[in-house]
């Protein structure tokens, strides 16, 4: 008996080549079993919207798109009490989620793996009460690259399009008094960064070693950068991010299950590479396993 396979597709993601791209992928899950069922998104939250509305009546959900379609598309998920397996053909710019996942690029091999590799748990992120992140929630320096650079610059450009608006910000650095509650203790200070992030890649801006990265293991890898006093420690921020070594000095790096951040005013968030809005206190809470997606 074959199976329901609902597919969400981003008509823009890939350049707007996803449709155009998306034929051979169909064919690969029909032959594999499949009966897929279209669905278009057509602007911010549709994903999430549909995957709430019918999710449930599918034995997989399978988005194509980039790594937002796949955020909201986590969220609409995380919020059903049984929620299908999950398939993800990456369209995007940048795919962190992806990346980290080992999955393929090309949409015939990413149906492929929906069809015959192997469901994975994957932890999702709460952001306070009503909001959800597949890999990243963060603050401060180059955050709001991903949602600020113009989606013609993304789909031109590709990954040098969030270079170059990253080097624009290099001037205008901005620091917070930050006060950090997390599953060790209390720390904070005069941060200029903040991540919380079950992921090994972000924007190609953060990358952590695959070897400390568990996608399912129920921790948050939480980055934290002081606001550097002088060009030295301005110097030993770039060197531990270049070096990815977290463990001393300005940067420092600590795995939890749940994190809140206090600010002493209004600071803006990105939840996926989307605009998260303004908080002055924003809780994060590692939602363990409560999705599975179809790796090789």
């Amino acid at each position: 008996m074959r199976k329901r396979l609902m597919l969400i597709l981003n008509p823009t993601a890939g350049k707007g080549g996803a449709v155009s791209s998306i034929g051979r992928a169909l064919q690969v899950l029909y032959t594999g079993g499949y009966i897929p069922t279209v669905f278009y998104t057509d602007g911010v939250g549709d994903a999430t919207r549909l995957v709430l509305e019918y999710g449930s009546e599918f034995d997989c959900v399978t988005c194509v798109g980039g790594d937002g379609t796949l955020s909201e598309t986590v969220a609409g998920l995380a919020q059903l009490e049984a929620p299908p397996v999950l398939g993800y053909i990456p369209q995007g710019t940048t795919n962190d989620v992806a990346s980290s996942l080992g999955l393929p690029k090309m949409p015939y091999f990413a149906a492929h793996t929906i069809v015959k590799g192997k469901p994975t748990s994957l932890d999702v992120g709460k952001f306070n009460d009503d909001a959800y992140f597949t890999y990243i929630a963060a603050f401060g320096a180059f955050t709001e690259v991903s949602y600020e650079t113009p989606k013609e610059s993304k789909q031109a450009l590709g990954h040098l399009a969030y270079v170059l608006k990253g080097m624009e910000q290099l001037p205008k650095l901005t620091s917070y008094q930050v006060t950090v509650e997390h599953d060790g203790g209390v720390t904070g200070g005069d941060l200029i960064f903040g991540s919380v992030s079950n992921s090994n890649s972000v924007a190609g801006i953060v990358k952590l070693s695959k070897n400390e990265i568990v996608l399912n293991d129920g921790l948050f890898e939480v980055i934290l950068v002081k606001n550097p006093k002088n060009v030295l420690e301005m110097n030993q921020i770039v060197s531990s991010l270049l070096s990815h070594n977290y463990s001393s000095g300005p940067v420092t790096m600590l795995k939890s299950r749940k994190v809140k951040f206090t600010f002493d005013r209004p600071v803006k968030w990105t939840r996926d590479g989307e605009n998260g809005g303004a908080h002055s206190e924003v809780t994060l809470e590692n939602l363990h396993k409560k999705i599975s997606i179809m790796t090789k």
